[in-house]
């Protein structure tokens, strides 16, 4: 305000206003339009480990300035119209993010968008056939339609050239963070004994490892022409996104070295590198007593076949013959998934080719665990489920139902631990079990699944398992109550006789070679 003094006598006062960004004005200029938010910033859902980039577009006199906060407190140097955050940990998730904008006439702020952070993708395949249940579905697919998978849209993007043959299922990781890059990633592992990580929008390798030791080559096949030419991995790895500093691929690989040693080795390799991690690998080994002494786990006698499990912090291996080569037995052995030592051994087998009075017609080896590549199963409660191939069985049972002497040959089994042991909690084993072995006709030539909860006519919650092998029926059983062994009729929950082709005594195919859906 202005005063103008025209005379000593006489006293106008004329007042005028103006307005000015200076201080202690109002900070407003006359005639600026006030910001507008054309877009607000979106919500953001990633997967552990990688950045989230918000957005806002905004209108109104120029210039606009921009203040990112976070959860309602300005994030430093955040003054851009786009925010991009550091590498998000899962702690993050549901935090919130808005923006001031403001210029010389009015400041505006954003709606809030949240951060969603979740430890694995939905589109992850990071184990066999998508879940520890083996079901092989994936309920968040949302990306493959009846419109978009047909000859002129979908087909092959890339070849990419590795150095063997694959028998184990490639595993899929999407938005893993390398270099400051999200990257969705094939993960394959080949029977020379190396592991690529692949690009699989690029077609082109990140990384590729040998899990041979300096101076090893996959191993011979043992004169079996199940696993040519040459045998380094051939099952399935296993991936936990969580553990170590970036997530952690577990596969197991067979090898030979120049002294004619045979190796079983458990690896843990780095999901962005390669590289080995918790001092591994972990050379397997394992003892297990039997009807006179003791068992001892000769890695040049088997091959890791099904796939591995991870469950309850361990990483379970299961073993295989080659063919049907004497001698071999059941062995399941378990790994601590961060340390890689070894936690528990089971053998289902322990008193194979020993002579067992039990009305066995011969002395037979077995029972191994082939399932077709499947892999052994989990349930909420921690317990493993297998299917075992044709092999000893003792029809003479203890007090509480259980083979007297140890032997599981073709039988649904259900192992319980406690992290340093494994046991045989439940079992089914068919009436016709010893004929059966005796014919070569393997329960686990084919796979388990666990069924999804279901309510019977009653309303009881019923948690079921389903297999099939070389006999051609199927068997439906009660996970919590398996039915055991009764010599004269199966106590399953449901049989499906005749059903399959079967596999006739000494036929090298028929019946089921594969593993549910």
């Amino acid at each position: 305000m202005h005063i103008k003094l025209y005379s000593l006598h006489t006293l106008e006062i004329l007042a005028t206003l103006t307005l000015a960004a200076c201080g202690g004005d109002s900070g407003m200029t006359s005639g600026a339009t006030a910001p507008t938010i054309g877009s607000q910033p979106g919500n953001v859902s990633i997967v552990s480990g990688n950045t989230a980039t918000f957005t806002v577009t905004a209108g109104g006199t120029a210039p606009l300035t921009y203040q990112w906060q976070k959860n309602g407190t300005a994030i430093t140097g955040a003054t851009n119209a786009s925010y991009t955050t550091p590498a998000e940990p899962v702690s993050d998730s549901g935090a919130t993010f808005d923006v001031v904008v403001k210029n010389s006439a009015a400041s505006v702020t954003s709606a809030n968008a949240t951060l969603t952070i979740s430890p694995t993708s939905p589109d992850d395949v990071a184990t066999f056939k998508n879940d520890v249940s083996r079901s092989g579905q994936n309920l968040s697919e949302s990306t493959l339609t009846l419109a978009n998978v047909n000859s002129m849209s979908f087909g092959l993007l890339h070849t990419v050239m590795v150095d063997g043959k694959v028998d184990a299922q490639p595993l899929y990781l999407a938005q893993v963070p390398i270099s400051g890059a999200a990257h969705n990633i094939a993960f394959v592992a080949t029977e020379h004994g190396s592991v690529y990580a692949i690009d699989a929008e690029a077609g082109t390798p990140i990384w590729q490892v040998s899990v041979l030791a300096t101076g090893e080559t996959p191993s011979d096949t043992h004169g079996c022409s199940q696993v040519t030419p040459e045998i380094g991995v051939t099952s399935t790895p296993v991936i936990d996104r969580t553990a170590g500093p970036h997530g952690v691929l577990y596969v197991v690989g067979m090898s030979i070295d120049k002294s004619s040693n045979y190796h079983q080795r458990l690896h843990a390799l780095d999901l962005t590198t390669g590289a080995e991690l918790f001092n591994g690998p972990a050379e397997i080994t394992g003892t297990a007593p039997n009807g006179t002494g003791t068992t001892v786990f000769a890695p040049g006698q088997y091959e890791e076949r099904a796939a591995l499990l991870l469950a309850n912090g361990q990483i379970y291996t299961t073993w295989t013959s080659h063919c049907d080569f004497a001698p071999y037995s059941g062995w399941i052995i378990a790994y601590n998934q961060t340390t890689l030592a070894l936690t528990a051994v089971l053998n289902v087998g322990p008193n194979s080719g020993a002579s067992v009075p039990n009305g066995t017609p011969f002395n037979m080896n077995g029972p191994a665990i082939w399932m077709s590549g499947d892999g052994p199963g989990a349930d909420a409660q921690g317990n493993i489920y297998l299917l075992t191939g044709n092999g000893l069985f003792e029809p003479t049972l203890d007090a509480n139902g259980f083979p007297n002497m140890g032997d599981y040959g073709n039988s649904f089994l259900k192992l319980a631990g406690t992290g340093s042991s494994l046991n045989v909690a439940d079992y089914f084993a068919m009436s016709t079990e010893v004929a059966e072995s005796a014919a070569d006709l393997d329960l686990g030539s084919g796979g388990e699944m666990l069924l999804p909860d279901l309510t019977d006519s009653s309303g009881t919650v019923k948690h079921l398992a389903v297999g099939a092998g070389k006999d051609s029926n199927i068997y439906v059983v009660d996970r919590d109550n398996m039915g055991k062994f009764n010599a004269a009729q199966n106590q399953i929950w449901q049989e499906i006789d005749g059903v399959v082709p079967g596999n006739p005594p000494g036929a090298g195919s028929g019946g089921v070679r594969g593993s549910p859906a």
